[in-house]
């Protein structure tokens, strides 16, 4: 049977782990701000063969269920994903652009939407919203007046702050995680040698 310390020296490798892959997403978040462009393809296609991969996996489970009553919803489910996925990774750019315009569209309404709700209800937390729902249509006019050029870099731009945000939620639960571990195993040693 494994002792404290073993499982402390387990635990330990694994905080560390999930520190050196949020140091490889902050990397990976760092050049993809640096290449936009490039995170963006590289976004699109991964998408695509995420819809792809996805459908077939759908259209295997609806296959096996034939005999239930959502056969027909799976299949059809199914069919749109492949199909999804293949226009994806077909015209990258063409997705890339009619994503971009959805985020803008959806920046412009929220934006709108929050800027009445704050000022119609007028809750505590007045300010804030009224500056989220101003940032919300500012961020939608910019992103849409720049369009179609604008899809080269904002979705590249997202997808690129996701990873390093990510990462940087992974160093500091594995950094953190092995701080703890230390400080229990460090603790129970001491009470190991009085036994």
């Amino acid at each position: 049977m494994a002792g404290p310390t073993t499982e402390g020296k387990r635990l330990h490798r694994s905080f560390g782990g999930l520190a050196l892959l949020g140091v490889l997403l902050v990397v990976a978040g760092l050049v993809g701000l640096v290449y936009t462009g490039v995170a963006t393809l590289t976004s699109m296609i991964l998408f695509g063969w995420l819809l792809l991969v996805g459908g077939l996996v759908g259209l295997v489970h609806a296959v096996q269920a034939r005999g239930t009553a959502y056969f027909w919803l799976g299949v059809v489910v199914a069919a749109l994903n492949i199909a999804a996925g293949i226009v994806v990774i077909k015209n990258p750019v063409g997705t890339a652009e009619a994503l971009t315009m959805f985020a803008a569209l959806l920046f412009l309404t929220g934006g709108v939407f929050r800027l009445v709700g704050s000022v119609v209800v007028r809750a505590p937390q007045f300010g804030w919203t009224l500056l989220q729902g101003a940032f919300g249509l500012l961020l939608g006019v910019l992103v849409l007046v720049d369009w179609p050029h604008s899809s080269l870099y904002v979705l590249g731009c997202f997808f690129s702050l996701a990873l390093l945000f990510d990462g940087l939620g992974l160093i500091a639960i594995g950094v953190g995680g092995r701080r703890v571990v230390s400080m229990v195993t460090d603790h129970m040693k001491p009470e190991e040698g009085a036994k």
